[in-house]
């Protein structure tokens, strides 16, 4: 039994979906969150993640279901213990203290008081303690809300848009966090609209549009994907475009002593350079972006419908 649960994803969501006043918000949603990875939920504002999110750990009604670990969130005795999140900072009464409300969170997740200081030492709270959550900059909320869902030491981190409100310097601390999270063989679903930073903190990508999973990849195989232009600088390149086009390719000069090729890869460029002496000064492959990736993946959708 053991065996079978080590090869089942932590977090497994199957068919979600939504409506609000007849409306389709979400269609058929279905992700999982292998352990050691960071999985990135993309979108635009309203394309349907907070939705998602907010289904999965039960807080809204919906078809389908969601199971951490083989089971609903429900049968688990200590649910504190499987996932924390955070969906919009930190909530709690404006008058109380950091250290007070964590307390209170705490007890009532059955996690032990000293954990409240593990925690604010973790996410570099421990200082703040005792402000009142009503004076907390967004970035601190941010901060502290993210503490919240460490209480219980979860196998599984969901954070909803958590670089809101944050500096270079937190970016880069969460960043670290998440990582580290991962790295011990636990999972971390974050949504973002923010294509530049989903980058940096994912491993794998789900993209939403209009409340449906229009693509799903890697990092890794992202960065593998070519435009199919490569570009190069040679002093013979007339006898380069001879070449190219011999081999179903195309070369358009940019400049003086340099081209962009077409219709044909990367290394047969070289190969045929190689064997036919041509020198070759630069060499280079253009990989799809993740901005390029999302766009085309968003115009596909919005051409679908």
């Amino acid at each position: 039994m053991a065996d079978c649960e080590e090869t089942l994803p932590l977090l497994a969501a199957h068919g979600l979906a939504k409506e609000f006043c007849g409306h389709p918000v979400l269609s058929d949603i279905s992700l999982d969150l292998p352990a050691f990875t960071v999985t990135g939920l993309l979108g635009a504002n309203g394309a349907g993640k907070t939705t998602a999110i907010r289904m999965m750990l039960g807080l809204l009604r919906g078809r389908g279901e969601t199971l951490f670990m083989g089971r609903s969130l429900v049968q688990w005795r200590s649910p504190a213990s499987i996932v924390g999140a955070v969906l919009s900072g930190v909530s709690g009464h404006p008058k109380h203290s950091v250290q007070a409300h964590l307390k209170m969170v705490a007890s009532g997740a059955g996690v032990p008081g000293r954990r409240v200081a593990e925690v604010l030492n973790q996410v570099g709270m421990l200082e703040a303690a005792g402000l009142r959550l009503g004076r907390l900059s967004l970035g601190m909320a941010q901060r502290v809300g993210i503490a919240q869902a460490l209480l219980g030491d979860p196998r599984i981190l969901i954070l909803d848009e958590p670089t809101n409100g944050l500096d270079p310097h937190s970016i880069h601390w969460l960043r670290t966090l998440l990582r580290g999270f991962a790295d011990e063989g636990r999972a971390v679903l974050v949504s973002s609209h923010q294509l530049a930073e989903m980058g940096h903190l994912a491993d794998r990508l789900v993209v939403l549009g209009k409340g449906r999973i229009v693509a799903e990849t890697s990092i890794a195989d992202l960065s593998g994907i070519s435009q199919g232009r490569i570009g190069v600088q040679s002093p013979l390149l007339d006898r380069l475009k001879s070449l190219v086009e011999q081999h179903g390719g195309a070369l358009r000069a940019t400049s003086a002593g340099a081209a962009e090729i077409t219709g044909i890869s990367r290394s047969q460029v070289g190969d045929l350079a190689a064997e036919h002496h041509v020198p070759l000064h630069w060499l280079d492959e253009r990989q799809v972006s993740l901005e390029e990736f999302y766009l085309s993946v968003a115009d596909q959708e919005f051409q679908r419908r």
